[in-house]
């Protein structure tokens, strides 16, 4: 069964760090590019981080630059996301996914869903005092 599986949310405190882990079974993730994306609740859906097939090229959003990076393990089937100095704002569930239509430079983060792409159910991440 070809699946996404995301790991390591939960609750922190401002300025701590979780790192997240999106794990595929089924196929491994090295031939794609992978995105994190993440929903808080009442607010649209925002593609924070991304990672391209061969792992050489990475994009950030505007609010997780700096603080967020994305990388791939040495067993092509997982990709992480390292979360520094985590801020109330970062609260929402976070998804990963892999789509042919899913476009990660450096410069931007597109998404276009081809049907043909997998989505993990999300995790967790509550940034609170």
């Amino acid at each position: 069964q070809v699946q996404l599986v995301e790991s390591g949310g939960g609750l922190v405190q401002p300025g701590g760090s979780l790192r997240l882990s999106c794990t595929a079974s089924g196929f491994t993730l090295d031939s794609y590019s992978v995105g994190w994306f993440r929903q808080a609740p009442g607010k649209e859906r925002e593609g924070v981080s991304c990672i391209n097939a061969g792992g050489s090229t990475t994009y950030y959003s505007d609010a997780v630059k700096g603080r967020f990076t994305i990388s791939r393990g040495n067993a092509k089937r997982t990709v992480y996301l390292e979360m520094n100095n985590l801020k109330p704002d970062d609260t929402a569930v976070y998804r990963c996914a892999t789509d042919p239509g899913l476009l990660c430079l450096s410069g931007s983060f597109s998404y276009t869903r081809t049907g043909f792409g997998s989505w993990g159910q999300g995790t967790q991440v509550t940034v609170s005092s």
